[in-house]
């Protein structure tokens, strides 16, 4: 994760017209609001469906010189998915790097509005003030109790302080290892079906659970098979996530 030194604003004077995005979930929404401004995107950025522009690399192995080369206004990174080295290096290379901190719903909206504000010189798009008048009001009541993990062999989980954590406590379910002391844990597959959990939620991504890799794992507790963009996504697929509980 990057050091909290690095989360920084750039602002803009004028509107960005060439925006690179390193965050798949933000890549989305950028997308949404302004297509043609936004000029690269890595690997990862499957949404939407259509997406037309230069490809530089994954999250964590971007290709420096392609983003470079692309004279953006703006680079968009997050501390969570992003790399300390290559925003530095990017940095010093001239260009304008946003990073944000998110680990929760609402930390999603406000990174959102310093984005679209301050950042980006953009209107704010409409599906962002739906979608929060849909996630932040009152938690409701926990109707279940649920593990989330992330990856398979080792076993790994949402843990605390995560914007997956908090959006399942939005959807009514409690995440079973919220008090861990690190943000994805390990734990070993007996754990995870010792019980403690009502529900395990097997997302496709970042590791691609199917009906053929990790149901089978579990004799004590349901699993049930779940999109891992509505769950770890903050952008528009946020109105489509409300659906899961």
């Amino acid at each position: 994760m990057l050091p909290l030194a690095l989360v920084q604003s750039p602002r803009m004077s004028t509107p960005a017209t060439r925006v690179v995005s390193l965050v798949p979930s933000i890549t989305e929404a950028l997308a949404a609001a302004r297509p043609e401004a936004l000029v690269g995107a890595t690997d990862w950025c499957t949404h939407p469906a259509d997406l037309d522009v230069t490809r530089v690399r994954g999250t964590k192995n971007p290709d420096l010189a392609a983003i470079r080369a692309l004279e953006p206004d703006v680079v968009v990174t997050v501390r969570e998915e992003n790399r300390e080295l290559d925003v530095r290096r990017l940095r010093e290379s001239g260009l304008r790097v946003w990073v944000a901190e998110i680990e929760s719903v609402p930390e999603a909206f406000a990174a959102y509005d310093e984005l679209f504000d301050e950042v980006l010189r953009w209107p704010r798009p409409d599906w962002l003030e739906e979608a929060r008048q849909l996630w932040c009001g009152p938690l409701p009541e926990v109707t279940a109790r649920v593990a989330m993990p992330i990856w398979r062999d080792p076993w790994m989980v949402v843990g605390s302080h995560t914007f997956t954590g908090d959006l399942l406590r939005r959807l009514g379910w409690e995440n079973a290892y919220a008090g861990s002391e690190d943000r994805y844990p390990t734990v070993d597959v007996a754990t995870l079906d010792d019980g403690r959990a009502d529900l395990v939620l097997l997302p496709d991504e970042p590791y691609v659970f199917t009906a053929d890799d990790g149901p089978e794992c579990f004799k004590r507790t349901p699993a049930r098979l779940v999109s891992g963009r509505l769950l770890t996504w903050y952008g528009p697929s946020l109105l489509e996530a409300r659906t899961l509980a």
